[in-house]
């Protein structure tokens, strides 16, 4: 009796969400197997950066509209190091062979202030959080930037 309680609701919330959304394809394919008994669609998040989603054949007899949420794997420093030396070397003014983590920004590869505020704004969209002004003119080396972006996000070795 419970199951058919629980049929019934599901039921009705897919009915209520078809009818609000009556274009949207994924909500029609996937109310059509409460009606016929087919095999249900899944949502399934499959890049860790881009999150695609595609549509899937679960198995099963009842519905299960389910969502996965992915995320990056948890940063190291040897991660966060590779990282903002890949940023570094596809900067245009930086030359890769001059690239090294002690690297001084003005003193050895040449750069001047603006460049440095191109590369912080670089490793802000790189890492996804805003390094602020005052700390961003410290950091004069990339192994300051790591070590910066280190304990931001709380990684330590």
């Amino acid at each position: 009796m419970a199951s058919r309680a629980l049929a019934y609701c599901v039921r009705s919330v897919a009915r209520a969400t078809a009818r609000l959304n009556h274009g949207n394809a994924f909500t029609r394919s996937a109310c059509v197997p409460l009606i016929s008994k087919q095999r249900p669609l899944c949502v399934i998040s499959c890049s860790q950066r881009t999150r695609w989603t595609e549509l899937v054949r679960i198995s099963g007899p009842s519905v299960h509209l389910c969502r996965h949420y992915g995320d990056l794997p948890p940063l190291t420093l040897e991660n966060i190091e590779e990282r903002v030396l890949y940023v570094l070397k596809l900067y245009d003014k930086i030359s890769p062979d001059k690239l090294q983590t002690s690297s001084h920004f003005m003193k050895d590869l040449g750069l001047d202030s603006l460049d440095q505020v191109e590369i912080i704004m670089a490793m802000e969209d790189e890492f996804g959080f805003e390094i602020p002004d005052a700390e961003a003119e410290k950091l004069m080396t990339p192994a300051e930037i790591v070590q910066y972006i280190a304990d931001k996000k709380d990684v330590y070795e």
